[in-house]
C-alpha cells in the first residue's frame, strides 16, 4: 500500500467521522484541501466513496428532520413541504397586482441613467 493509498483511507474515515466536512477531515489527517480534491479528480473509486458519504450525511439529516416533524415541529413540516412537496403544489409564489396600466418607461429611464453614469 502506497503512502497516498493510506492517506486516502484516512481521509475516507475522517470524512465519515466529520459527516462529510472536507476541511475538518483534511485537518484531522493533516493534508490540504487541494490534495483531497486532486484525489477526487484523479481517483474515481475515491470520489465515489466520498459521494456515498455525502449521501449518508443527507440521509442522516433527513432522518433528523423527520424526527422533528414527528415531534410536532411546524417549521420542520413546512420546510419539508416547501422542498420535497413542490410537485404537489407546496410552493411559495409571489403575485404582483398591476392596478394602473402604464407603459414600462421606467425601464428606459433606468437604462439611460446607467448609460449616463457609465460615460461620466
Amino acid at each position: 500500500m502506497t503512502k497516498s493509498d493510506t492517506l486516502k483511507g484516512n481521509l475516507i474515515a475522517a470524512m465519515e467521522k466529520s459527516l462529510g466536512v472536507v476541511t475538518t477531515a483534511c485537518k484531522t489527517v493533516g493534508c490540504s484541501r487541494e490534495t483531497f480534491y486532486r484525489y477526487c479528480k484523479e481517483d474515481k473509486e475515491f470520489k465515489d466513496t466520498i459521494e456515498d458519504i455525502s449521501n449518508i450525511t443527507l440521509d442522516f439529516a433527513e432522518s433528523q428532520l423527520h424526527k422533528q416533524i414527528a415531534d410536532g415541529n411546524t417549521t420542520a413540516t413546512i420546510f419539508l413541504l416547501k422542498t420535497k412537496g413542490k410537485k404537489r403544489g407546496y410552493v411559495e409564489t409571489t403575485s404582483i397586482e398591476v392596478t394602473e396600466k402604464k407603459p414600462l418607461t421606467w425601464m428606459d429611464e433606468l437604462a439611460t441613467s446607467k448609460e449616463t453614469k457609465a460615460i461620466t
